[in-house]
């Protein structure tokens, strides 16, 4: 069996800024068996022109704001052997993409996912996860298994399938305009007998985003969507117990309101409008299409968006009262096409963050007792170079992941 080629398939709306982090971080990856595509709106596709290696993208409009759709015009030009997804509003590890390939180098893998990271670039927003005929998700415990009626949880800004497996599938249903698209899917597979595997070393950092519904803090604007897409999957998967389920689903979002008027996030005005929202969803879904459209075999050929791995990465560290010199430095290097990782500490018990920055470079800062990893003390005393030499180790073990 030749090596497989992965083509990852990135879906931008309205999130032009976002985009742009996300293809130069791509960009960055250690591989040469990688090709990208770009489904985006104008503004997107504006945006995608003039990021680095701009000609070695694949750019695609998206006329709509419909996820399953966008994904399937991504599937179909799409000429590796695997097809990965990536959300506009995350980023991957520099070995994310051969992370995932190594998966697919065994013929009995169909589908694959792996670790996203949350926010402050330490803590796991999504792991190994099962998920059921409902949509509900739960985590498996050590070497657990999904059980009866589950499925292995495809996240959708981590995951990748082959692209065969689709050909004979069929893509994702178009029905799901936003939320469950990946679920339904992973679902499908597993019914099919088809092996899905999660990658721990195949890392992405996901950042949440503000969009057309939510805002940056992840309050919500709009709750049509899932609401339409809620009805419409209880409906393939557990018609049986539809109605339970959608009163579970009014009540957790009416609990999550509540927990933000709370907090003085939403007022009751807001809180109206959007179970309204969800409502009127939950209507529409009852009705709502449902279309899993055939994949077209590939009509292009492979384009690599590196033709040779990136220059080794260039360390960067200072104090973060005097960051501008350091910043200024790792700009230089990624002007070159040098990527760079840059650690920032200062004299105090504050918790670190760590994220790729819109100017191209990893980051870090936080205090100098402060923890990085979340399960460490809150607070421990040590040494300038102590710190630095133990989070350039954590830092070199993310980017020397495989």
């Amino acid at each position: 069996m030749s090596a497989p080629r992965l083509s990852v398939v990135v879906v931008s709306w309205g999130r032009p800024r976002a985009l742009a982090r996300c293809l130069t971080a791509l960009g960055q990856m250690r591989s040469t068996r990688f090709e990208v595509i770009v489904v985006a709106d104008a503004d997107g596709l504006v945006v995608a022109r003039g990021v680095p290696m701009a000609e070695r993208l694949v750019l695609l409009p998206q006329d709509a704001a419909n996820i399953s759709a966008a994904r399937n015009a991504g599937i179909a030009a799409a000429a590796g052997e695997v097809v990965g997804f990536i959300d506009d509003d995350a980023v991957p590890e520099p070995g994310w993409a051969e992370a995932l390939l190594a998966s697919f180098e065994t013929s009995d893998t169909a589908a694959a996912t792996g670790p996203v990271i949350g926010r402050n670039g330490f803590s796991l927003q999504w792991g190994r996860m099962a998920v059921d005929l409902q949509g509900r998700d739960r985590w498996l415990a050590g070497d657990e298994g999904p059980g009866p009626g589950e499925a292995l949880k495809l996240h959708g800004t981590n995951m990748a399938i082959r692209r065969e497996v689709l050909t004979r599938t069929g893509g994702f249903d178009t029905g799901f305009a936003f939320y469950l698209d990946e679920t339904d899917l992973a679902l499908r597979l597993a019914a099919a007998g088809l092996g899905l595997r999660y990658m721990p070393d195949a890392v992405v950092h996901h950042g949440f985003a503000a969009s057309a519904r939510r805002r940056e803090d992840r309050v919500p604007l709009d709750l049509f969507d899932i609401g339409a897409s809620s009805a419409l999957f209880l409906r393939k998967h557990a018609p049986e117990g539809m109605e339970a389920a959608l009163a579970e689903l009014e009540a957790a979002q009416r609990a999550r309101l509540l927990r933000l008027a709370r907090k003085r996030k939403l007022g009751p005005e807001e809180m109206r409008r959007l179970m309204e929202s969800l409502s009127d969803g939950v209507a529409e879904g009852r009705t709502q299409r449902s279309d899993v459209p055939d994949v077209p075999a590939p009509g292009r050929s492979f384009l690599p968006m590196r033709t040779a791995p990136p220059p080794p990465m260039r360390r960067l560290d200072g104090w973060l009262h005097r960051a501008g010199a350091a910043r200024a430095e790792a700009a230089a290097q990624v002007a070159t096409g040098v990527p760079a990782a840059v650690l920032l500490l200062e004299p105090s018990p504050r918790k670190h963050r760590l994220g790729f920055t819109e100017g191209g470079w990893w980051e870090q800062r936080g205090g100098l007792f402060g923890p990085a990893d979340r399960s460490e003390p809150r607070l421990r005393l040590c040494y300038p170079f102590e710190r630095r030499r133990r989070e350039w180790e954590g830092l070199l073990r993310l980017f020397d992941r495989k």
